[in-house]
């Protein structure tokens, strides 16, 4: 029992971590450690959420779960109960990988059929290099992942932003694309259901740390006044603006974090992953 306690404590500081990480301010001042946790978190999470019912129902055996699998699947005399924990176990596992998988296609169904219509409407134009444009009153930028990957803006936009704006703009959008942030939010779509909370702060470090790589080569200024003139959201499958008054008071601010933040959110991460597998060998 003292082994299937292992999983518990560590699934019970991943419920307690979340809620500090949603509200800790310093997450935004480093937005891709925050990523980096909150991946982490979720692994954590994940892994002693199955660990806790396998150890369980693994428990009579007295050994760690890897020796103790091929002693249950052979044992005869196992009870109801214990078939059902390590059964449930291993499903949670299953369902996510399913939800994974499920997730992907459906994502990847609407990307392509948004591709084919961009095809038809899109145009390129030389005042948005590396962009497609499209015709629409309201100022709209967004990112298109893939391969290939596109990035999208409407003429509404191009009327609207500075030249300076739509380059801080194009280089906020290829970021989403050059960093993957699409692979980066899967998981946390398909956890969207039991953790909404989780998926919408993801989904915010994600612009965050793009506004971050827009600010390397542009002014913070600049990205700021571009993001209060945009109005409405990126279509479904498509990575765009979110939460702007949260965004351009974090740019306007320019508060950085300290290397001391970093190394502990990553050291706390890998800790907490590695504890929710050493149920496998403990």
């Amino acid at each position: 029992m003292s082994a299937a306690l292992h999983p518990v404590v560590t699934l019970a500081i991943c419920v307690v971590a979340a809620r500090f990480l949603i509200r800790a301010k310093w997450v935004r001042r480093a937005p891709g450690s925050g990523i980096a946790l909150w991946q982490m978190l979720a692994a954590t999470w994940v892994l002693s959420l199955a660990g806790m019912l396998i150890t369980l129902g693994l428990a009579p055996y007295d050994a760690p779960v890897l020796q103790a699998l091929p002693e249950w699947s052979s044992d005869s005399l196992s009870t109801v109960a214990q078939d059902v924990l390590v059964v449930s176990g291993l499903a949670v596992l299953a369902v996510l990988a399913a939800a994974l998988v499920t997730s992907w296609c459906a994502v990847a169904r609407i990307r392509r059929r948004h591709r084919d219509v961009l095809a038809l409407v899109g145009r390129t134009d030389d005042a948005a290099p590396g962009a497609l444009v499209v015709d629409h009153p309201a100022a709209v930028a967004y990112c298109l992942p893939g391969t290939p990957s596109s990035v999208v803006l409407s003429t509404g936009a191009l009327r609207s932003l500075t030249t300076a704006e739509l380059h801080a703009v194009l280089a906020h959008e290829h970021s989403h694309a050059r960093e993957r942030h699409d692979l980066v939010l899967l998981p946390f779509v398909a956890l969207r259901r039991c953790a909404p909370r989780a998926a919408d702060a993801v989904a915010l470090l994600v612009e965050m740390r793009a506004d971050d790589r827009a600010c390397r080569d542009h002014s913070p200024e600049v990205l700021a006044s571009a993001l209060h003139r945009f109005t409405a959201g990126p279509p479904a499958g498509a990575l765009g603006t979110m939460a702007t008054s949260a965004r351009v008071e974090r740019i306007n601010s320019q508060a950085g974090t300290t290397t001391w933040h970093r190394w502990t959110a990553l050291l706390s991460g890998l800790s907490l992953v590695a504890t929710s597998l050493s149920f496998l060998v403990c």
